[in-house]
């Protein structure tokens, strides 16, 4: 991890203030790049956006594909995961924190939206820094690639009706043209850039796609960076009047991560999956994709609204949150391998003691 990453948390701090600052300074600026739309799409964040995912997605061989048999059992654990289970608990837990218990510290006419940011960010697995976490806690490379491109192609064809199911059940009203028009322009478009870019590069060499990918590397936290001070600048107002909301939505996220990353460490060692493909699957299943989901919230809600403002939580707490879930995992590798190592059969004939 580059010493960029490992403080990421320290640079959005740092851009929350700026923007805030920002935007009670300038906020006729922020108000124009704002309306700046076409067809609900923000130009300025859809620039911003393919900055920090194609320099991404550009690390995923979607060739690894044909090695997921190799990992099958670690793979569907992380996908049960991924797609039958995180963004089902969030959305719960979203109803029992913010619907419920801490209804009567938000603002009543945001309720919803922080919901809908919630389950955005819990419906979109994370690709790129993945590759992070899996090499902290030596993740089998294979499998992680394998993994990555894997959510790649499920989200092309799932992102949308999971978020449309969740956002139904949760009362909230689904603008579904908007919601397929954000897949298309978040998802799809930027899998088919990188993959046509990653084959040119390739055609010149392996060491040509590494050049290119070091040069690009700070280059997709900067966009992050940049859409976080537009992001700030138009909603310092509401954040200065009630500061409490950023606490009050990390909770269920917090929650959600360890939750989710220790049922897929259960169920890999259940399993008898070995640790190098447990650890990252454990991660995988426990980290988001918060850039696809802040585009997608500004795009459906706007800069303004509670749901860009919980997927912003989202991108504040990764970092942390997932050092210390390699932590732990790293810490229990040995308790992992003593219920993870296959049983050995007894003989043929042999008694059963006692």
């Amino acid at each position: 991890m580059s010493l960029f990453e490992r403080y990421l948390t320290l640079w959005v701090g740092l851009c929350i203030v700026v923007g805030i600052g920002l935007g009670q300074a300038a906020p006729d600026v922020f108000r124009l790049l704002g309306a700046a739309t076409v067809a609900e799409v923000n130009l300025p964040v859809a620039v911003l956006v393919w900055l920090m995912i194609i320099p991404m997605l550009l690390r995923i061989d979607l060739g690894a594909l044909g090695k997921v048999g190799a990992h099958w059992k670690g793979m569907a654990a992380t996908v049960g995961i991924n797609w039958l289970v995180k963004p089902f608990s969030m959305a719960l837990l979203g109803w029992l924190f913010i619907g419920l218990l801490f209804r009567p510290w938000l603002p009543a006419d945001q309720i919803d939206s922080y919901m809908a940011g919630l389950i955005l960010l819990a419906a979109a697995p994370c690709t790129a820094m993945v590759f992070v976490w899996s090499n902290l806690v030596d993740g089998e490379p294979h499998f992680t690639l394998g993994q990555v491109a894997l959510n790649d192609l499920i989200m092309i064809v799932a992102f949308a009706p999971v978020v449309g199911l969740l956002l139904g059940l949760s009362a909230i009203t689904v603008p579904w043209d908007t919601l397929l028009l954000s897949v298309v322009l978040y998802i799809l478009v930027p899998v088919v850039v990188a993959q046509v870019w990653r084959r040119a590069l390739l055609a010149r060499g392996s060491a040509a796609l590494e050049h290119r990918l070091r040069r690009l590397g700070p280059l997709s936290l900067l966009a992050l960076l940049s859409t976080l001070v537009l992001l700030f600048g138009l909603q310092g107002e509401q954040i200065l009047r009630q500061p409490l909301v950023i606490a009050l939505l990390a909770v269920p996220i917090l929650i959600q991560v360890y939750f989710n990353a220790g049922l897929a460490y259960v169920l890999n060692r259940r399993l008898g999956v070995e640790w190098c493909v447990a650890g990252p699957s454990a991660l995988i299943g426990a980290s988001n994709f918060f850039e696809l989901a802040v585009a997608t919230a500004i795009a459906l809600f706007g800069f303004q609204s509670g749901a860009a403002l919980a997927t912003v939580v989202g991108v504040l707490i990764e970092v942390p949150v997932m050092l210390s879930v390699v932590h732990i995992l790293r810490r229990s590798r040995p308790w992992y391998e003593r219920g993870a190592a296959p049983r050995k059969r007894a003989p043929e004939g042999a008694k059963i003691a006692g």
